[in-house]
């Protein structure tokens, strides 16, 4: 079996992974869920209600790379955080909750909208762990020139694979 993503039936992709991948992908996106809990929320009634936040900028460099400032200028990127970082979030959410769900053993069928959100929590999932290692566009030369011994390895490989499935999706799509 080849790991990875083809073209399925009516626009739909077919998901194919060996077991420990599976495991491996469920839990990267359960870990997704957490990230993308819900955020800081209004002290106002109607402002919680209506999914209105805080506004300030995440201090974790992951959640400031999930969730970028759409202005330079803070008071102008603190008001449209707040009008769209709880949608953002429940997007986010509702992509990893996807991809838990269809990932349950070695083949999926997705639909069409399901495949777009793997493609979304593919990304986001790519997102937070390059951010955390640090990756540049280097990446590849750096993950060659490792060692199997580094602590680091196993993290940067899962990196790589993730890019793999990724790009395997876009083709499956496209």
């Amino acid at each position: 079996m080849s790991s990875g993503f083809s073209q399925g039936k009516n626009g739909g992709v077919v998901a194919e992974f060996e077991a420990a991948e599976v495991s491996l992908l469920r839990s990267l996106v359960s870990m997704m869920l957490g990230l993308v809990s819900p955020g800081e929320t209004s002290d106002d009634p109607l402002e919680r209600a209506l999914g209105i936040g805080g506004g300030d900028a995440p201090s974790d460099p992951v959640l400031a790379r999930l969730f970028p400032s759409a202005y330079e200028d803070v008071k102008e990127a603190a008001e449209f955080r707040r009008y769209t970082e709880a949608t953002l979030r429940d997007g986010k959410r509702a992509d990893a909750q996807t991809v838990f769900d269809t990932a349950r053993s070695g083949r999926a069928e997705l639909t069409s909208e399901q495949a777009q959100a793997w493609l979304r929590a593919l990304n986001d999932v790519r997102l937070t762990l390059g951010t955390k290692l640090e990756v540049t566009e280097e990446v590849h030369e750096e993950i060659a020139m490792m060692s199997e011994e580094d602590p680091r390895y196993p993290a940067y490989v899962t990196y790589d694979w993730l890019t793999y499935l990724q790009d395997s999706l876009v083709r499956a799509l496209w």
